[in-house]
């Protein structure tokens, strides 16, 4: 259970771009909590993602700046600089993450614990080497499940949605998990990029609107990754 009730929520934002500030905003206002992923190397540095289908600000966040943009959530492991950790060598692995935790620590002024794999990318080596490596205690990767099952690898934690690919599902089973009644531990896990909010610019306000919709009941658990994932 989480504090004592079988419902959870929790989302999960990567890359450290300046959109977090916003969305930081959105969560706050409703008291919801987030879990932030940030690449250490890359803070600071001014860029912008270019696709044939879009062109978005991808602007990191200041080193300065996390501890205050991110206070009341948690900050994890993103790696140093968002590599591929399939391709890396042994060594390498190590240093990306266990570094960029250590970094990100200094920063937020507490033990960092959680990560997501950089482009969703790893595999059995690349898990046993964070798992006895470095101070990671969980990792998420990109494939959601779309159910309210916790899962049980942590090392592989699969969360419910990607909010920018499952959009239309994102209200319809924001109703679900309002309505339900559990009588078993569930949890609704949320994650994507706060740039690609800006991708469709209407759907910031949409966002708050689920937000408004899904927060304040007093059977759900609003949590960070950690506080829910490694709940005893």
């Amino acid at each position: 259970m989480f504090d004592g009730k079988m419902k959870a929520l929790t989302f999960s934002y990567d890359d450290g771009v300046t959109q977090d500030i916003r969305l930081v905003e959105i969560f706050n206002k409703y008291n919801l909590k987030c879990t932030f992923n940030l690449n250490s190397d890359c803070l600071g540095m001014e860029g912008r993602l270019e696709r044939p289908e879009y062109n978005v600000n991808h602007t990191k966040v200041k080193p300065e700046d996390v501890c205050h943009i991110y206070s009341g959530h948690e900050v994890a492991v993103h790696t140093l600089t968002h590599p591929n950790l399939t391709v890396l060598s042994d060594e390498e692995v190590i240093r990306q993450v266990e570094e960029d935790r250590i970094k990100l620590s200094e920063l937020c002024g507490y033990d960092v614990v959680g990560m997501a794999y950089p482009g969703g990318h790893f595999d059995d080596r690349v898990v046993n080497l964070i798992e006895n490596h470095t101070g990671v205690k969980y990792s998420r990767e990109v494939q959601r499940t779309k159910s309210f099952e916790p899962f049980t690898d942590l090392y592989r934690y699969k969360g419910t949605l990607y909010h920018h690919m499952d959009w239309n599902e994102l209200f319809t089973m924001g109703e679900e998990f309002i309505n339900l009644k559990a009588d078993t531990p569930k949890v609704f896990y949320i994650w994507g990029h706060a740039y690609e909010f800006d991708i469709h610019p209407e759907r910031w306000e949409q966002f708050d609107e689920f937000c408004r919709m899904i927060s304040g009941k007093s059977d759900i658990f609003y949590g960070t990754n950690k506080e829910i994932l490694l709940a005893k």
